[in-house]
Protein backbone atom coordinates (compact mmCIF):
# COMPACT_ATOMS: atom_id res chain seq x y z
CA UNK A 1 0.00 0.00 0.00
CA UNK A 2 1.55 3.47 -0.82
CA UNK A 3 2.38 5.72 2.53
CA UNK A 4 2.63 9.55 2.31
CA UNK A 5 6.22 8.91 3.20
CA UNK A 6 6.12 7.36 0.20
CA UNK A 7 4.34 10.14 -2.28
CA UNK A 8 6.88 12.62 -0.43
CA UNK A 9 9.91 10.82 -1.72
CA UNK A 10 8.37 10.71 -5.26
CA UNK A 11 7.62 14.62 -5.24
CA UNK A 12 10.83 15.43 -3.42
CA UNK A 13 9.74 17.05 -0.94
CA UNK A 14 9.28 16.33 2.99
CA UNK A 15 6.98 14.30 4.71
CA UNK A 16 4.94 17.42 6.30
CA UNK A 17 5.03 19.58 3.15
CA UNK A 18 3.47 16.52 1.22
CA UNK A 19 0.95 16.41 4.26
CA UNK A 20 0.07 20.47 3.79
CA UNK A 21 -0.13 20.07 0.00
CA UNK A 22 -3.33 17.65 0.76
CA UNK A 23 -4.50 19.06 3.71
CA UNK A 24 -4.02 22.73 3.49
CA UNK A 25 -2.63 23.22 -0.44
CA UNK A 26 -3.29 26.37 -0.13
CA UNK A 27 -0.45 26.50 2.28
CA UNK A 28 1.93 25.17 -0.19
CA UNK A 29 3.36 26.87 -3.51
CA UNK A 30 1.58 25.81 -6.53
CA UNK A 31 4.59 23.80 -8.10
CA UNK A 32 4.97 21.85 -4.82
CA UNK A 33 1.60 20.74 -4.86
CA UNK A 34 1.79 20.19 -8.10
CA UNK A 35 4.61 17.82 -7.80
CA UNK A 36 2.75 15.96 -4.73
CA UNK A 37 -0.55 15.66 -6.66
CA UNK A 38 1.59 14.25 -9.64
CA UNK A 39 3.01 11.62 -7.35
CA UNK A 40 -0.61 11.17 -5.45
CA UNK A 41 -1.67 10.22 -8.90
CA UNK A 42 1.29 8.13 -10.56
CA UNK A 43 1.58 6.39 -7.12
CA UNK A 44 -2.33 5.40 -6.56
CA UNK A 45 -2.35 7.10 -3.13
CA UNK A 46 -5.19 6.81 -1.89
CA UNK A 47 -7.05 9.71 0.66
CA UNK A 48 -9.10 8.46 3.72
CA UNK A 49 -12.88 8.53 2.95
CA UNK A 50 -13.78 10.62 5.19
CA UNK A 51 -11.18 13.60 4.59
CA UNK A 52 -12.89 13.05 0.95
CA UNK A 53 -16.53 13.48 2.63
CA UNK A 54 -15.37 17.09 3.87
CA UNK A 55 -15.83 18.52 0.70
CA UNK A 56 -19.50 17.58 0.86
CA UNK A 57 -20.95 17.15 4.32
CA UNK A 58 -19.79 17.34 7.99
CA UNK A 59 -20.93 14.51 10.32
CA UNK A 60 -20.70 17.95 13.18
CA UNK A 61 -18.76 14.80 15.18
CA UNK A 62 -15.42 15.30 16.91
CA UNK A 63 -13.26 12.34 18.35
CA UNK A 64 -10.48 12.76 21.44
CA UNK A 65 -8.22 9.71 21.78
CA UNK A 66 -7.05 9.44 25.30
CA UNK A 67 -4.38 6.43 26.23
CA UNK A 68 -6.86 5.31 29.57
CA UNK A 69 -9.80 6.33 31.13
CA UNK A 70 -8.22 5.28 34.60
CA UNK A 71 -6.03 8.59 34.94
CA UNK A 72 -7.97 11.08 36.49
CA UNK A 73 -5.72 13.62 34.33
CA UNK A 74 -7.57 13.43 31.40
CA UNK A 75 -11.28 13.38 32.97
CA UNK A 76 -10.76 17.69 32.87
CA UNK A 77 -8.93 17.27 29.51
CA UNK A 78 -12.13 15.75 28.50
CA UNK A 79 -14.72 18.38 30.16
CA UNK A 80 -12.70 21.46 28.35
CA UNK A 81 -13.10 19.49 25.08
CA UNK A 82 -16.31 18.87 25.50
CA UNK A 83 -18.12 22.33 26.47
CA UNK A 84 -16.14 23.94 24.05
CA UNK A 85 -17.55 21.66 21.37
CA UNK A 86 -21.01 22.47 22.15
CA UNK A 87 -20.31 25.93 22.23
CA UNK A 88 -19.39 25.39 18.38
CA UNK A 89 -22.20 23.30 18.28
CA UNK A 90 -20.65 20.13 17.56
CA UNK A 91 -20.20 16.65 19.24
CA UNK A 92 -17.81 14.98 21.20
CA UNK A 93 -17.17 10.94 21.16
CA UNK A 94 -14.20 9.70 23.50
CA UNK A 95 -12.08 6.47 22.34
CA UNK A 96 -9.71 4.58 24.27
CA UNK A 97 -6.30 3.97 22.64
CA UNK A 98 -5.19 1.78 25.96
CA UNK A 99 -1.32 3.47 25.44
CA UNK A 100 -0.89 1.08 22.39
CA UNK A 101 0.78 2.27 19.15
CA UNK A 102 -1.06 -0.45 17.78
CA UNK A 103 -4.61 -0.13 19.12
CA UNK A 104 -4.43 3.52 18.14
CA UNK A 105 -3.62 2.93 14.86
CA UNK A 106 -6.84 0.75 14.58
CA UNK A 107 -9.03 3.13 16.10
CA UNK A 108 -8.39 6.12 14.21
CA UNK A 109 -8.36 4.02 10.64
CA UNK A 110 -12.25 2.81 12.20
CA UNK A 111 -13.19 6.02 13.76
CA UNK A 112 -12.27 8.17 10.81
CA UNK A 113 -15.34 7.19 9.05
CA UNK A 114 -17.53 8.22 11.15
CA UNK A 115 -15.90 12.16 12.54
CA UNK A 116 -15.39 15.07 11.24
CA UNK A 117 -11.62 15.26 12.48
CA UNK A 118 -9.33 13.79 16.21
CA UNK A 119 -8.07 15.19 18.76
CA UNK A 120 -4.96 12.77 19.68
CA UNK A 121 -3.97 13.00 23.66
CA UNK A 122 -0.53 11.88 24.06
CA UNK A 123 -0.34 9.78 21.08
CA UNK A 124 1.85 6.62 20.71
CA UNK A 125 2.22 6.48 16.91
CA UNK A 126 5.59 7.51 15.51
CA UNK A 127 5.75 11.38 13.42
CA UNK A 128 5.27 9.46 10.01
CA UNK A 129 2.30 7.70 10.85
CA UNK A 130 0.41 11.25 12.46
CA UNK A 131 1.58 13.44 9.57
CA UNK A 132 0.26 10.46 7.09
CA UNK A 133 -3.35 10.51 8.89
CA UNK A 134 -3.09 14.29 9.47
CA UNK A 135 -2.45 14.81 5.77
CA UNK A 136 -6.44 13.35 4.80
CA UNK A 137 -8.04 13.77 8.18
CA UNK A 138 -8.21 17.07 10.13
CA UNK A 139 -6.09 16.51 13.24
CA UNK A 140 -5.08 18.55 16.60
CA UNK A 141 -1.99 16.40 18.35
CA UNK A 142 -2.08 17.19 22.40
CA UNK A 143 0.45 16.57 24.71
CA UNK A 144 2.93 16.35 22.00
CA UNK A 145 4.45 18.18 19.03
CA UNK A 146 4.73 16.80 15.49
CA UNK A 147 6.29 19.31 13.16
CA UNK A 148 3.47 19.67 10.23
CA UNK A 149 0.58 19.02 12.43
CA UNK A 150 -1.46 21.42 14.94
CA UNK A 151 -0.54 20.96 18.95
CA UNK A 152 -1.32 21.72 22.16
CA UNK A 153 0.97 20.91 24.83
CA UNK A 154 1.20 21.95 28.76
CA UNK A 155 4.52 23.98 29.25
CA UNK A 156 5.97 21.78 31.67
CA UNK A 157 9.35 22.19 31.20
CA UNK A 158 9.36 26.09 32.32
CA UNK A 159 7.80 25.04 35.45
CA UNK A 160 9.87 22.23 36.12
CA UNK A 161 13.35 24.89 35.48
CA UNK A 162 11.57 27.05 38.37
CA UNK A 163 11.19 23.85 40.77
CA UNK A 164 14.79 22.85 39.89
CA UNK A 165 15.53 26.27 40.89
CA UNK A 166 13.96 25.55 44.75
CA UNK A 167 15.28 22.65 44.66
CA UNK A 168 18.89 23.17 44.51
CA UNK A 169 18.48 26.52 46.30
CA UNK A 170 17.31 24.78 49.25
CA UNK A 171 20.79 22.29 49.00
CA UNK A 172 19.47 19.32 46.84
CA UNK A 173 22.00 17.80 44.75
CA UNK A 174 21.18 13.97 44.29
CA UNK A 175 17.16 14.01 42.58
CA UNK A 176 15.06 10.71 41.64
CA UNK A 177 13.17 11.51 38.66
CA UNK A 178 10.26 8.86 38.70
CA UNK A 179 9.87 8.69 34.99
CA UNK A 180 5.91 8.00 32.75
CA UNK A 181 4.83 5.39 30.35
CA UNK A 182 7.51 3.96 27.79
CA UNK A 183 7.28 5.91 24.43
CA UNK A 184 5.98 9.00 26.19
CA UNK A 185 6.82 12.40 24.68
CA UNK A 186 6.25 14.37 27.10
CA UNK A 187 8.41 12.30 30.18
CA UNK A 188 11.26 12.93 27.62
CA UNK A 189 10.54 16.25 27.65
CA UNK A 190 10.14 16.75 31.42
CA UNK A 191 13.59 14.32 31.84
CA UNK A 192 15.43 16.13 29.65
CA UNK A 193 14.33 19.61 31.56
CA UNK A 194 15.41 18.53 35.12
CA UNK A 195 18.63 17.45 33.72
CA UNK A 196 19.57 20.45 31.77
CA UNK A 197 18.22 22.85 34.55
CA UNK A 198 20.23 20.44 37.82
CA UNK A 199 23.64 20.69 35.14
CA UNK A 200 26.90 19.20 36.32
CA UNK A 201 26.51 20.41 40.25
CA UNK A 202 24.26 17.25 41.03
CA UNK A 203 23.11 14.04 39.76
CA UNK A 204 19.53 13.14 38.69
CA UNK A 205 18.53 9.57 38.66
CA UNK A 206 15.67 8.26 36.69
CA UNK A 207 13.33 5.32 37.75
CA UNK A 208 11.55 3.88 35.53
CA UNK A 209 9.91 4.22 32.86
CA UNK A 210 7.05 3.57 35.22
CA UNK A 211 3.01 3.29 34.64
CA UNK A 212 1.46 6.39 35.84
CA UNK A 213 -0.30 4.85 38.90
CA UNK A 214 -0.18 5.26 42.50
CA UNK A 215 0.99 1.71 42.88
CA UNK A 216 3.63 2.23 40.71
CA UNK A 217 4.81 5.06 43.16
CA UNK A 218 4.83 3.00 46.12
CA UNK A 219 7.21 0.16 44.36
CA UNK A 220 9.37 2.57 43.53
CA UNK A 221 10.36 3.77 47.08
CA UNK A 222 12.90 1.12 47.91
CA UNK A 223 15.18 2.26 44.75
CA UNK A 224 14.76 6.11 45.83
CA UNK A 225 16.07 5.02 49.41
CA UNK A 226 18.61 2.95 47.60
CA UNK A 227 19.84 6.13 44.81
CA UNK A 228 20.13 7.91 48.77
CA UNK A 229 18.08 10.53 46.62
CA UNK A 230 17.23 13.88 49.06
CA UNK A 231 14.02 14.77 46.65
CA UNK A 232 11.92 13.43 44.42
CA UNK A 233 10.44 14.66 41.30
CA UNK A 234 7.25 12.62 40.12
CA UNK A 235 5.87 12.69 36.55
CA UNK A 236 2.69 12.50 37.82
CA UNK A 237 0.24 12.93 40.73
CA UNK A 238 -0.49 9.44 41.14
CA UNK A 239 3.25 8.49 41.53
CA UNK A 240 4.33 11.26 43.93
CA UNK A 241 1.11 10.50 46.25
CA UNK A 242 2.63 6.66 46.24
CA UNK A 243 5.79 7.58 47.12
CA UNK A 244 4.63 9.87 49.99
CA UNK A 245 2.40 6.59 51.00
CA UNK A 246 5.00 4.84 51.11
CA UNK A 247 7.81 6.64 52.57
CA UNK A 248 5.89 7.23 55.24
CA UNK A 249 5.36 3.55 55.65
CA UNK A 250 9.02 2.67 55.82
CA UNK A 251 9.55 5.75 58.16
CA UNK A 252 11.00 8.30 56.11
CA UNK A 253 9.95 11.91 56.62
CA UNK A 254 8.93 14.29 54.01
CA UNK A 255 9.60 16.87 53.68
CA UNK A 256 12.41 16.65 56.88
CA UNK A 257 14.06 13.08 55.04
CA UNK A 258 12.90 13.34 51.73
CA UNK A 259 11.46 16.22 49.86
CA UNK A 260 8.94 15.59 47.18
CA UNK A 261 7.08 17.33 43.78
CA UNK A 262 5.10 15.99 40.96
CA UNK A 263 4.76 17.67 37.75
CA UNK A 264 0.64 17.72 37.75
CA UNK A 265 -1.43 19.07 39.88
CA UNK A 266 -4.07 17.09 40.72
CA UNK A 267 -5.07 18.15 44.18
CA UNK A 268 -8.19 15.58 44.51
CA UNK A 269 -5.53 12.98 45.24
CA UNK A 270 -3.32 14.56 48.71
CA UNK A 271 -3.19 12.53 51.40
CA UNK A 272 -3.58 16.09 53.46
CA UNK A 273 -0.30 16.62 54.93
CA UNK A 274 2.21 17.06 53.58
CA UNK A 275 0.65 18.81 50.83
CA UNK A 276 2.41 17.74 47.59
CA UNK A 277 4.40 20.57 45.87
CA UNK A 278 3.15 20.79 42.29
CA UNK A 279 3.10 22.50 38.70
CA UNK A 280 -0.22 23.87 38.28
CA UNK A 281 -1.95 24.33 35.10
CA UNK A 282 -5.36 24.20 33.71
CA UNK A 283 -5.52 20.92 31.39
CA UNK A 284 -9.44 22.14 30.28
CA UNK A 285 -7.83 24.77 28.70
CA UNK A 286 -5.79 22.24 26.37
CA UNK A 287 -8.86 20.54 25.54
CA UNK A 288 -10.72 23.46 24.66
CA UNK A 289 -7.91 24.75 22.65
CA UNK A 290 -7.79 21.53 21.03
CA UNK A 291 -11.12 21.56 19.92
CA UNK A 292 -10.63 25.15 19.10
CA UNK A 293 -7.93 24.37 16.73
CA UNK A 294 -9.57 21.37 15.07
CA UNK A 295 -12.89 23.38 14.37
CA UNK A 296 -10.65 25.81 12.25
CA UNK A 297 -9.44 23.08 10.77
CA UNK A 298 -12.32 21.58 9.98
CA UNK A 299 -13.53 24.67 8.67
CA UNK A 300 -10.64 24.82 5.99
CA UNK A 301 -9.18 27.70 7.95
CA UNK A 302 -5.23 27.64 9.18
CA UNK A 303 -5.33 27.51 13.39
CA UNK A 304 -4.76 31.11 14.55
CA UNK A 305 -2.21 29.74 16.49
CA UNK A 306 -1.00 26.18 15.46
CA UNK A 307 0.95 25.47 18.51
CA UNK A 308 -0.59 26.11 21.90
CA UNK A 309 1.19 25.77 24.85
CA UNK A 310 -0.75 26.43 27.80
CA UNK A 311 1.20 28.09 30.87
CA UNK A 312 2.18 25.95 34.14
CA UNK A 313 3.05 27.53 37.22
CA UNK A 314 5.16 25.86 40.57
CA UNK A 315 3.26 25.74 43.51
CA UNK A 316 5.80 24.96 46.53
CA UNK A 317 4.16 23.20 49.26
CA UNK A 318 4.72 21.13 52.22
CA UNK A 319 6.15 18.03 50.57
CA UNK A 320 9.46 20.35 49.81
CA UNK A 321 12.14 21.64 52.34
CA UNK A 322 15.81 21.69 52.93
CA UNK A 323 18.16 18.95 52.05
CA UNK A 324 18.73 16.70 55.23
CA UNK A 325 22.30 16.40 56.49
CA UNK A 326 24.29 14.06 55.03
CA UNK A 327 24.50 11.09 57.60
Amino acid sequence: MTRLADVARAAGVSMSTASRALSRPDLVASDTRMRVLDAVQRLGFQVNPAARALTSGKTGLLAMCVPTLSNPYFAPIIAGAQQTAEAADRHLTVVVTEGSARREAEVLARVSRQVDGFIIVAPRGGDADLLEFGATTPAVIAERVVPGLASVVIDTPAGLRDLMNVLKADGHRRIAYLSGPAGSWMDALRCDALRDSLGDGGELSVIGPLPPTFRAGVEAVEEILERRATAVVAYNSLLAVGAVYQLRNVGVRVPDDVSVASADDLAALGLGAPEITTLHFDPAALGAAGVDMLVQLIDGREPEVPHVRIPAHLRVRSSEGWAAAEG
